[in-house]
């Protein structure tokens, strides 16, 4: 006879099997990815509306610029950028970091909100390649033919491109895209004199992604076109810029001790040319994307005081990313406590008091007064 106390046991121990015998193989068969998502996922950041669009303030401000980072391993370690942070004495109001087409293959909201939770920018270096798969040699790296720039053009990562640009709209705040950097290079699959690509390739594939993006209805996208400074050989960038109407903000790559540029130069004698060259093809700012110097001479910390000294005399740049980590030789202002202390007190200039929130507006002109 089935009476009210045995229906209420049978119901505990229905509760009771699946508690301890499906809820374990659920766990199991969907693996350790659902664990990582409970444990690590970040909260979502959560904004106070800010002023009307007549009071908007610009990021950066009108007479002020901002530093940033650029770390190897980006938001998903931050022990390069505790390290940056605690030896220039303020945090930066922006930080980049790198994303391969073949290896993020889905849109992960967690790093931008990572990074967005400190107070800064987060600044996608968004790569259409393989980076496991790249060769050593500079002449062999870009050679990767299922990433030729007409398939992007042609649509053959379609699908993928709207889904981060979905993932990004959804995030509901600023993002700065750097996509395709270093395109007048020869050592990247996008590089026009690369992968079998052609003249003319590379704007084509930048205005593709952009557009897609456009239809997408993410407009919460700043757009930095990144291109190496120039060196001996280096392509026109004039054919390699999409235009105004496609680009926000122009970065540009460059360091003291890279091959080629070992003997000391300052930051004008790298900069200058491409600076000269980007302002007769551009009527958008300047933001240093890339920038640090080698010690191997002993020349480090001066390279630094003498890169924030300049900076200021630039009113076209507003911005700068120091790449800390470790690579060729040893980027970092926390390797040492003469670099630590050149690059502090080059910042604790008024100059750098720039500050960030996600209700400000990039400034897209080249040039302000304060």
């Amino acid at each position: 006879m089935i009476t009210l106390p045995r229906l209420m046991l049978a119901a505990l121990l229905l509760v009771g099997g699946y508690t301890f015998v499906v809820a374990p193989r659920v766990a199991a068969e969907t693996g350790p990815a659902v664990r990582w998502e409970t444990k690590r996922v970040e909260p979502r950041p959560t904004f106070t509306p800010g002023p009307s669009p007549s009071r908007q303030v610009t990021f950066p401000p009108a007479g002020k610029a901002f530093f940033g980072v650029f770390t190897s391993r980006g938001p998903a370690d931050l022990t390069e950028y505790d390290g940056f942070a605690a030896a220039a004495g303020k945090q930066p109001q922006v930080m980049m970091f790198a994303q391969g087409w073949a290896v993020a293959k889905t849109f992960d909201r967690q790093p931008f909100d990572r990074i967005t939770n400190r107070g800064m920018l987060p600044m996608l270096a968004w790569e259409p390649w393989n980076f496991r798969s790249e060769s050593k040699q500079d002449r062999q790296r870009g050679e990767q033919p299922d990433y030729k720039l007409s398939k992007i053009t042609g649509g053959a990562y379609d699908p993928y491109v709207k889904a981060w640009a979905e993932g990004i709209k959804n995030l509901g705040y600023p993002v700065a895209i750097r996509f395709a950097h270093e395109m007048n290079g020869y050592w990247y699959p996008w590089c026009e004199s690369a992968n079998g690509n052609r003249k003319g390739d590379y704007v084509a594939a930048w205005r593709h992604v952009h557009d897609l993006f456009r239809d997408a209805g993410a407009r919460n996208v700043i757009w930095v076109w990144s291109p190496n400074v120039a060196y001996d050989g280096s392509p026109p960038l004039q054919q390699l810029y999409p235009g105004d109407a496609y680009v926000d903000w122009v970065g540009l790559s460059g360091y003291y001790g890279t091959g080629g540029l070992e003997a000391y130069q300052t930051f004008d004698q790298i900069y200058r040319k491409t600076l000269t060259e980007v302002r007769n093809i551009s009527k958008r700012p300047v933001v240093v994307t890339e920038v640090a110097a080698t010690d191997a001479a002993g020349r480090k910390a001066e390279w630094i005081t003498d890169l924030l000294k300049t900076l200021p005399k630039h009113p076209e740049i507003i911005g700068f990313l120091w790449y800390e980590s470790v690579k060729e030789t040893d980027w970092r202002i926390a390797a040492t406590p003469a670099a630590s202390k050149a690059f502090a007190a080059g910042i604790a200039q008024p100059y750098f008091t720039a500050t960030y929130s996600p209700d400000m507006v990039p400034r897209t002109a080249a040039r302000s007064t304060p």
